[in-house]
């Protein structure tokens, strides 16, 4: 199996936000305010910049005429343009919850299991089974909810003001339309297969199609019992939804692919749980997130079939048609002629196989490509799942079940927020691109039994994984570094700079941008950009740091882009914004009392983590001597 542990360290901190582009500031003295289509920054959108450069003021009297006809015009169109913007936002489809458009085509589908609700047990020859939420609740509350998440959805944000909204999305009100499931599904935990695990706590309402046709699967988490939940309760606590909300959202606005969270709700019921797995449970405030994703299908959706012996094989055929019907339909129409849709693997001349004539190979190609780009944005933002577990892997290239996660503070390539992960740190920041590969090979695995792929199919896609990885990789941090051309030898320097002397990650790359390309400064005004960061070095690190960033400036100086425009480029790609662990825990210290104040605030913040947010850098800082106490920094799996 192809490993990426012969590969220097620098390799696995590629960027968040790689689509993300700066958008084009309006010329000097342009009165064209108009909206922008998503173009290249290159392209100027101005027809009037030539007429309103500073020498305009000298134009003869013909053309100051035709300047201010076509001025007027300009301000004209430009009213009528945010006359359009406002009729189609007022226009814009806004349902009440009785209205969405439920569709349920997975139990429609596919098999289910014949038998509803019930006590834990093993479920065969079933995609899912279909249960009834059953938390108990008192007095349920509205903690925080996501606008832009019912906007998917097409549901009027007055919604959420309703008093039974807490009812309905605790599972206790069941709406019209909606007929509730678990999944089932297995997974490899930290390398060994688990067997049968299933949706334990999460129940699907179900789909619901918006005005442009997307399907949207709406999940409760928390809301009580299904046969797949072992020997757990099917709770949750306030703690854990928290985060899990938080980061859905906060890892949408970095630009990373991830399920969604459209609300979250208290139970007033306590939950007992034991958080460090340590003999000393405690009571905590008991709490439903309502998740929502395009499809909650992972990996471990089809291997539960696969080892469960051959009556159940060809399960797998039927779901990884539905999958490719309702998330994959490109797929379905490919050409018999030989085209190739995607890139072609590094070091081969010509595609290994003919994609064109298997679609379950092209579908694990793509899948494969899904997930190295999904990987290689959080290396980028420092971001660590915690539990890469194959059932804890979407086919979508979705970051899905926020369980022990963590961004990186202080660099450290073995950084793992997981207690649970400590004795071998598999699920470490610097080993999720291997543990990527390691669990498409599971799948591929899967796709063989079934007889859907051959070996050689299986090859290739894990071939398209580490391609396309490294692609995205280069890629994602040379726009980090504000570089003209990828430059593996002053990347890795910087890196090995920044785990030799525990550097903030996010603060760093932020901080890179404020260097000027200026030649005769003395080491200390050189590095006075990153003295937030650059803390208690001794000379001999100093220099590294001098030697490194006069190389930089070097570098950044060939390439004839303007320190300002660096900088513009370099902040939307850098956030100056991460969910850090400690800040969740101040929110959750404050929910846990009653004020759900500081959950919104973070919210908020962490919808435009690109942006400077003035008043709002204390969320920014360093963290604070207690963000590395137990419970903060490392969680266990207990939620």
């Amino acid at each position: 199996m192809t490993t990426f542990r012969h590969v220097p360290a620098h390799l696995f901190l590629p960027s968040a936000a790689t689509l993300r582009t700066t958008p084009t500031p309006t010329s000097a003295g342009s009165a064209l305010l108009l909206p922008r289509p998503p173009l290249s920054r290159h392209i100027s959108l101005n027809p009037a910049a030539s007429l309103l450069s500073p020498a305009s003021s000298s134009l003869s009297p013909p053309h100051a005429q035709l300047r201010r006809r076509f001025l007027q015009l300009s301000r004209r169109f430009t009213v009528m343009a945010a006359s359009t913007q406002v009729s189609l936002q007022e226009n814009k489809t806004r349902l009440k919850l009785e209205q969405l458009n439920w569709d349920n085509s997975f139990i429609r589908d596919l098999p289910g299991d014949a038998t509803t609700d019930g006590p834990p047990r093993q479920v065969l020859h079933a995609c899912y089974t279909k249960v009834s939420p059953s938390v108990l609740v008192d007095n349920p509350q509205l903690v925080v909810w996501s606008n832009s998440v019912a906007e998917l959805l097409n549901l009027d944000p007055k919604e959420f003001e309703r008093p039974d909204f807490p009812l309905i999305f605790s599972g206790v009100s069941i709406l019209k339309g909606s007929v509730p499931y678990a999944q089932c599904y297995g997974g490899h935990q930290f390398g060994t297969w688990a067997g049968q695990l299933g949706d334990g706590r999460a129940i699907t309402l179900g789909e619901v199609l918006n005005d442009q046709g997307e399907r949207w699967e709406l999940q409760l988490k928390g809301a009580g019992k299904t046969p797949y939940s072992r020997f757990a309760d099917g709770l949750a606590v306030l703690r854990s939804s928290i985060r899990e909300f938080l980061c859905s959202e906060a890892m949408d606005a970095l630009g990373i692919p991830t399920t969604r969270a459209l609300c979250l709700v208290t139970t007033g019921k306590s939950v007992t749980r034991d958080m460090f797995y340590d003999g000393n449970p405690k009571e905590e405030p008991g709490a439903i997130v309502c998740r929502v994703a395009q499809s909650f299908l992972r990996f471990g959706s089809y291997q539960i079939h696969a080892l469960r012996g051959e009556e159940d094989v060809p399960i797998i055929r039927s779901l990884l048609d539905y999958t490719i019907q309702h998330h994959f339909p490109h797929l379905n129409s490919l050409s018999s002629k030989g085209e190739d849709f995607s890139l072609k693997p590094e070091g081969l001349e010509k595609p290994a196989v003919d994609l064109t004539s298997n679609k379950y190979a092209a579908w694990f190609c793509e899948v494969a490509e899904r997930t190295a780009v999904l990987i290689a944005k959080w290396q980028g933002v420092g971001f660590t799942h915690g539990v890469m577990n194959t059932d804890n892997m979407s086919v979508l290239g979705l970051t899905i079940d926020y369980g022990p996660f963590g961004f990186l503070d202080a660099f450290d390539p073995n950084y793992t927020p997981n207690t649970t992960d400590l004795p071998g740190r598999r699920y470490c920041f610097a080993n999720q691109p291997d543990i990527g590969m390691w669990n498409l090979a599971q799948l591929g695995g899967t796709l063989s039994t079934a007889n859907l792929v051959n070996d050689e199919e299986v090859k290739y896609g894990m071939a398209k994984y580490g391609s396309r990885f490294m692609d995205e990789y280069q890629s994602v941090m040379t726009k980090k570094l504000g570089l003209a051309k990828y430059n593996k030898d002053l990347i890795s320097k910087l890196l090995t700079n920044m785990a030799i002397d525990k550097v903030d990650y996010t603060i760093c790359f932020r901080a890179l941008s404020n260097i000027k390309t200026i030649h005769d400064l003395t080491d200390d005004e050189l590095l006075n950009p990153l003295k937030p960061v650059l803390l208690d070095m001794s000379k001999e690190r100093k220099k590294a740091w001098v030697d490194w960033t006069r190389q930089y400036i070097q570098e950044v100086a060939s390439s004839g882009i303007s320190d300002e425009e660096r900088k513009r480029s370099m902040d939307s790609v850098n956030p100056k914004y991460v969910l850090r662990n400690y800040l969740c825990q101040s929110a959750i210290d404050s929910a846990e009392q009653g004020d759900f104040t500081e959950v919104r605030r973070l919210l908020l913040v962490m919808q435009k983590p690109y942006d400077e947010q003035e008043g709002r850098e204390k969320y920014a800082r360093l963290p604070p001597a207690w963000a590395y106490r137990p419970g903060v920094c490392m969680l266990s799996c207990s939620s």
